[in-house]
């Protein structure tokens, strides 16, 4: 019997779908045509739930497992906004918003996230249930941190989440995963010097 692959069918459908993200960047958590279009896709598979403004802007849809014995909850998530850039590629699908710009992939996840969810919505072979969380404000404002505390992991007893980030440098075809933290993340903090003023190129004196 011949192994059908069906993420290979859906390979244009998902390219189409994050096309049209990149076309119309936002940012932050003023994601609202990026989320309508996620809901939109969303109800489209036919998940059983698919609920907007959690986190002000964000989204997540539940798919229940052909078995529901285990009460298992696992999240997968991706992230929607933009970065404040302005795009010179000359693509024929580059962003149509002057200052706006899905420069870091997130377009990328979102469609790889709506592809997941519309092959588990189909098959249905899991035991348990997934959420597919599509959060925003990930480029700065905490945009996971106030899903979280719209009540998020609550609310559907998830007990774990998964995200992945694109990463073009790696060979077609592979990932990589590991324990632990994988990317760093910016803070910002300030050193108060005190002592007497110098020349930088000669600060001792004479």
């Amino acid at each position: 019997m011949p192994i059908i692959n069906r993420f290979a069918e859906l390979h244009d459908e998902i390219t189409g779908w994050r096309r049209e993200i990149h076309s119309n960047p936002e940012l932050l958590f003023d994601v609202e045509e990026t989320a309508s279009f996620v809901t939109e896709k969303l109800k489209e598979f036919g998940l059983d739930e698919v609920v907007t403004g959690i986190g002000r802007t964000g989204v997540v849809g539940i798919i229940k497992g052909n078995q529901t014995s285990s009460g298992k909850v696992v999240g997968l998530r991706a992230d929607m906004d933009a970065l404040p850039i302005h795009e010179e590629t000359g693509l024929e699908y580059a962003s149509k918003v002057d200052g706006k710009m899905h420069a870091c992939g997130h377009d990328g996840h979102t469609a790889m996230l709506l592809g997941a969810a519309k092959y588990l919505s189909e098959t249905r072979n899991f035991d348990g249930s997934v959420a597919v969380i599509f959060q925003p404000a990930e480029e700065g404002g905490g945009g996971g941190r106030e899903m979280c505390k719209d009540g998020m992991m609550d609310r559907w007893n998830i007990q774990e989440v998964y995200g992945m980030h694109n990463w073009p440098g790696a060979p077609l075809g592979s990932f990589s995963i590991r324990s632990g933290a994988f990317f760093a993340a910016t803070d910002q903090f300030e050193i108060i010097v005190e002592g007497k003023g110098g020349h930088a190129a000669k600060p001792q004196p004479d």
